[in-house]
């Protein structure tokens, strides 16, 4: 009855201060959210000057003045882990991964944060630092946090709608592809719940239903055979995989339920469209209109990584990579509520460091997710989605001038309501006082684990960031902190960058350029 109107669709914390807004109380007018935006403020006395946000030109004249262009750092947030997952496998594969494969960002949030997280939708926003020591010491690492609300227990959260959109060309043919695959969408189908819905459709040189939405609720054989009945066949035509996929979760979209289309694939495409936008561009009236979101999950040695992060990153979701069935139940088992629900759309947020304290810095990571500064508040720009659970984490290489005291940066993070649409903004501040201390043997245990991420990302790619220590030392630290927090990710962390330090070897560069403000 639908598939007609759907192929017509389809085929066209430290020393912090904080404050937040609500867009004028929830009520945000259309320059509010198209019209020229205003940079987030650089406050002068630690916090932000909230009143000044949304009172017209003087407000906006104000607040430029006060945090210059050179000054601002504006990046959509992003909650994807796949780079890191993929760089581990490589290495333990005995390989090291490509620099173009390598992106910080998706190492940092790969691990625990410990923020204080808020009770409703939106986020908490907390940001902290230290000295990076040794003879960068007047280098600094600030480190700004932002949170989402608890994912809910499996019984609480909203029913799901899944369509799966799996990879059977040749090349998922082996036990780590297609076995892992369908070992994947097992424990799935075990986990949700008797009210969730899954439909199921497979690609190689072109797609088919394999089964259309079907509630769990005695259906659960009949899930697990159209599963185990999948065999790996030709060539990779993402696209149609894609194409079929929407048409499913429009046909098959639930009101009120989480409505996701989740790509399983190595994203090796190599037949029919290979581009992401007109790949998504077919399906753009679909996601716009049902807001049917595209979750990633990347398996194989050989993986086209930048294709999948692409394709999610443009389809208003995430991805993630999986080598094994352990990793398997933790995204599927552990993380599931966090894979399937959103608490804000759209998400960006803006930096803005004071020029009075601060000399230059630059943002580690985050180079496929810059923002132009002016369109930070117009909502027509796409940002992430970000579900309950997660933490996102921006890291920053600061050196502030001689002499500076008081405040160093304002962060501020805004996202639209998933269901209203509504702007909401959350913002904190830093001052020097909070830079003070040094990074290692700092009481902070998880901001070690984030520099240790964030500098060993640096170094697969042949970066040179102030203060990081070589392989060796990075790994002696992860080392210690696994010991400390107890956590099995810090041990595999630290068991990756001894394996990077015995595959690169020799000697890397260390220093930073002269200029002032932003680096590049």
């Amino acid at each position: 009855m639908y598939r007609g109107a759907v192929g017509l669709l389809l085929a066209g914390g430290v020393l912090l201060t904080g404050c937040s807004g609500e867009g004028n109380g929830g009520k945000s007018s259309a320059g509010d959210r198209r019209g020229a935006p205003v940079p987030a403020p650089a406050a002068t006395g630690g916090a932000a000057e909230e009143g000044a946000k949304d009172k017209g030109t003087d407000g906006a004249d104000r607040l430029k003045e006060s945090a210059p262009p050179d000054y601002l750092s504006t990046f959509a947030l992003d909650v994807d882990t796949a780079s890191y997952g993929y760089a581990r496998r490589t290495l333990a594969d005995g390989h090291l991964p490509g620099p173009q494969s390598v992106r910080p960002e998706e190492f940092v949030n790969s691990f625990r944060q410990g923020y204080r997280r808020p009770d409703g939708n939106g986020f908490t926003v907390s940001v902290d630092g230290a000295r990076a020591g040794g003879k960068d010491d007047d280098w600094s690492l600030v480190r700004v946090g932002l949170a989402t609300r608890a994912a809910p227990p499996a019984a609480e959260r909203p029913p799901a709608a899944l369509t799966f959109v799996v990879d059977i060309s040749g090349s998922m043919d082996s036990p780590d592809r297609l076995g892992l695959v369908k070992t994947s969408l097992g424990i799935l189908t075990d986990e949700l719940r008797d009210d969730d819905a899954v439909s199921l459709v497979t690609f190689s040189d072109e797609a088919k239903t394999v089964l259309p939405m079907t509630r769990l609720r005695d259906h659960r054989g009949r899930i697990h055979d159209a599963v185990d009945s999948m065999e790996s066949a030709a060539s990779t035509n993402v696209g149609a995989g894609i194409r079929r996929g929407y048409e499913e979760a429009v046909e098959g979209h639930r009101k009120g339920a989480n409505n996701r289309v989740v790509l399983l694939s190595d994203a090796l495409a190599n037949t029919g469209e290979t581009d992401a936008d007109a790949i998504l561009e077919r399906i753009a009236d679909a996601r716009r209109d049902y807001g049917i979101t595209l979750f990633g999950v990347g398996v194989g040695s050989d993986y086209g990584d930048a294709f999948m992060e692409q394709l999610t990153d443009k389809g208003d979701g995430h991805t993630t990579y999986i080598a094994d069935e352990e990793q398997a139940r933790k995204v599927f088992v552990d993380q599931l509520p966090a894979h399937l629900e959103l608490t804000a759309r759209d998400a960006k947020a803006q930096v803005a460091f004071d020029p009075k304290t601060v000399e230059k810095f630059r943002l580690i990571g985050y180079e496929d997710r810059k923002v132009a500064d002016e369109d930070f508040r117009d909502d027509s720009v796409d940002g992430g989605e970000v579900g309950p659970g997660h933490t996102v984490t921006a890291l920053y290489a600061v050196r502030l001038r001689d002499g500076a005291s008081g405040h160093v940066a304002t962060a501020t993070v805004r996202w639209l309501d998933p269901k209203s649409r509504a702007p909401h903004e959350k913002a904190g501040s830093v001052e020097t006082g909070a830079l003070s201390g040094k990074l290692w043997g700092n009481r902070s245990t998880r901001l070690q684990v984030t520099a240790v991420a964030a500098y060993f990302a640096d170094r697969l790619r042949g970066g040179s960031l102030p203060g990081a220590p070589g392989l060796g030392e990075l790994a002696s630290r992860a080392k210690e902190l696994a010991a400390r927090t107890e956590d099995d990710s810090v041990a595999k962390l630290a068991t990756a960058i001894g394996q990077a330090d015995r595959l690169k070897g020799g000697h890397e560069d260390t220093g930073a350029g002269a200029q002032e403000g932003e680096m590049d």
